[in-house]
């Protein structure tokens, strides 16, 4: 006991340290500095934050404050802020008709105080717009920084307020300059005219059946498919994808602005485009009758489903029609229909491809995804729980295949010919191996299980037998986040999910920029091939100079980056979009799964929604509720009754926050397990 008290006395009189680092605030105002070489995390007392935010570079004094059993706590003071991680931020103004000061209210993690705004009358009308506010000075004697409205969005929670501010928070151009608007004059009135190219200089498909499908909201057909019966048992088909590097020069102002935004957003009712919409939805789309120049990957295909013969080239066609996907599944439903040959001959060879596949250790995940219907007005009227039918996995199946193949060719036909050879792949490793053995430990309850010796073909078996059960979204979503995230690099490690060992992304240049990227080094590669130039070279005088590895590692490295942002905000804009739907529900009773608990609360994942909710353990009125970790339940203190991951409850929608996108629930008490 004293030399515990000793050893306490000896770590409270450590001499002081001092360093640099990020710091991490917490909800209720304490933060954490994370230094590299401690395994701990520098513990920094309210008052001591010293008016730093979420995610500044500051310098701080420590000590070893006291050794226990769980070894050494440190404990820090804030001296100064080396480098603001941000200046500005949006939240919603309050205004209070006694006070001087409005607060801006900031509602995510960016900040932990609200920022006081001294009310004028350019301001006073704007009670609970939402604002981009700039810190202009944080006085000591202040416990709130002061700030300035720089940009007013609109009222809270209407469309347009919530879209424009996400793409403010994030980042995101949603305008295109006076500049590019001219650069983009000048190449669509210079091409117009497509007949102008000499159709001798690639591959002539003008007079083979070829169509597009897509959804029916579509505007931009960056991929279509062609298809005739050679003989009896051979047939060629042609993946045709948009030629948008022939039109986009690197180094151009729109190659520039593609490269910066990377990748099209795509919110519920509204697309950000990555290239201006007089290109993607017009020159570069591949629209019915009109002749299009597109980059195809063309295949003789036998009735087993062998590949006999590939060809990868530059191509002239004109497609027949554009189908959507609901008019392609009613004619392989009731084969007739327009083209309705062509299309159950492409049914029956995605099938093969599919079954292919899954023999290979492909991983079959076939989610269901949430669509809503806006009014007039973009209000979220219905919703619709949208499952892929046979003609969205049909284009799907051409599509993997085309970006498997072309990264097969380039990494396999010109080995010997480039030693350093390059290309931008599509990897995606082995998921995370503790991320599973908490899925085995959360659905053996449930009665499913996993091998982790044969994971890929277990994984699928456990999807089959899921599938229509309740616990269905939850056991997927877990399955989603242990698996490793897909990304861009020029060093291929193969698609874990998809079981190839080469792959690319080539099939969207219209709405990625990576496929620009494989565009331009496919036909570096073409360039330099004998044979394509000798018989199909589109302009045998133009050059692609290939760059540095480096150069291209660093544009995987930046789409990578750009991809994850356009997911997070895509998917915090439809979470505000479903909160605004379910305002229309308050009161109502529903059923939901069990799907996380934390020390204070029950999350319930709202089936008719697919949309997670929040109960609060305190307010379940049956009894008083504690947390189970390591069995991932709650347990009654009375009535010992348990609820798990998994199980079956009703639910009553009592409040919304629409500022935190938060759905609050209340308990109807009932334990329906499967």
């Amino acid at each position: 006991m004293k030399s515990e008290k000793k050893n306490k006395k000896k770590h409270n009189n450590h001499h002081n340290h001092f360093t640099t680092g990020y710091i991490n605030f917490t909800k209720n105002g304490y933060a954490f500095v994370k230094i590299e070489k401690f395994q701990k995390d520098i513990f920094i007392p309210k008052n001591k934050t010293n008016r730093a935010l979420e995610g500044d570079l500051v310098r701080i004094k420590f000590n070893e404050k006291y050794r226990n059993k769980r070894g050494i706590k440190m404990e820090g003071e804030v001296l100064k802020i080396v480098k603001r991680k941000t200046k500005k931020f949006i939240g919603i103004l309050k205004i209070k008709s006694y006070s001087k000061y409005g607060l801006v209210v900031i509602y995510n993690k960016s900040i932990h105080v609200d920022i006081f705004i001294p009310i004028n009358d350019s301001i006073k009308h704007h009670h609970n717009n939402k604002v981009l506010v700039k810190i202009i000075s944080w006085p000591k004697k202040l416990k709130n920084p002061l700030g300035k409205i720089i940009k007013i969005f609109g009222k809270s929670g209407e469309y347009t307020t919530e879209m424009f501010s996400l793409l403010e928070e994030y980042e995101i151009s949603y305008e295109f300059s006076n500049k590019i608007k001219s650069e983009i004059e000048k190449i669509y009135s210079e091409t117009k005219k497509i007949s102008f190219f000499n159709g001798n200089l690639r591959k002539d498909m003008r007079d083979i059946n070829t169509f597009t499908i897509d959804p029916i909201n579509a505007k931009d057909f960056d991929d279509a498919l062609s298809i005739r019966k050679l003989d009896n048992n051979v047939w060629e088909i042609g993946i045709h994808i948009s030629d948008v590097s022939h039109y986009i020069k690197e180094g151009s102002l729109i190659d520039k602005e593609a490269y910066s935004r990377a990748t099209s957003i795509y919110f519920t009712g509204k697309v950000i485009p990555m290239l201006p919409e007089i290109l993607s939805n017009q020159l570069f789309s591949l629209q019915p009758k009109k002749e299009r120049l597109s980059f195809s990957y063309i295949f003789n295909i036998n009735n087993r489903g062998k590949i006999l013969k590939n060809w990868f080239g530059k191509t002239i066609i004109k497609s027949n029609r554009k189908f959507t996907y609901e008019e392609v599944q009613q004619i392989i439903d009731k084969k007739k229909g327009d083209f309705h040959e062509e299309i159950n001959d492409l049914f029956f060879f995605s099938k093969i491809l599919t079954r292919k596949r899954l023999k290979n250790g492909a991983i079959y995940l076939d989610r269901i995804e949430v669509k809503f219907n806006l009014d007039n007005e973009n209000n979220p009227i219905s919703l619709d729980l949208e499952k892929n039918n046979d003609a969205h996995k049909l284009i799907e199946e051409f599509m993997l295949l085309a970006n498997n193949k072309i990264s097969e060719f380039v990494s396999l036909n010109f080995k010997e010919k480039s030693s350093n050879r390059i290309f931008i792949y599509r990897v995606h490793d082995k998921p995370d191996f503790q991320k599973i053995f908490f899925i085995k430990k959360i659905i053996e309850p449930l009665g499913y299980f996993l091998d982790s010796n044969n994971l890929k073909k277990s994984i699928n078996s456990l999807l089959k037998k899921i599938k229509g059960k309740p616990e269905q979204n939850m056991i997927e979503n877990l399955i989603l986040r242990a698996m490793s995230k897909a990304k861009y690099t020029t060093k291929n490690i193969g698609h874990y999910g998809l079981s190839f060992f080469y792959y690319t992304h080539f099939t969207s240049p219209i709405r990625r920029y990576s496929d620009i990227i494989a565009h331009r080094l496919l036909y570096y590669y073409l360039l330099n091939d004998d044979n394509y130039l000798n018989n199909n070279a589109d302009n045998k005088t133009a050059v692609y100079r290939l760059k540095n590895m480096d150069f291209y590692e660093k544009q995987s490295l930046h789409c990578s980056h750009k991809e994850r942002l356009a997911i997070d905000v895509e998917r915090e804009f439809l979470k505000y979009i479903q909160i605004k739907y379910i305002k229309n529900f308050l009161g109502k009773e529903f059923y939901g799964i069990i799907t996380g608990f934390t020390d204070w609360s029950v999350y319930v994942d709202i089936l008719l929604f697919q949309t997670e909710g929040m109960v609060k353990l305190r307010d379940i009125k049956e009894d008083s509720y504690i947390l189970n970790s390591k069995n991932y339940s709650i347990i009654g203190k009375k009535k010992r009754k348990i609820y798990q991951l998994g199980d079956k409850v009703k639910v009553k929608l009592m409040d919304i926050n629409m500022e935190k996108k938060q759905i609050i629930l209340s308990w109807m008490g009932n334990n329906m397990k499967n």
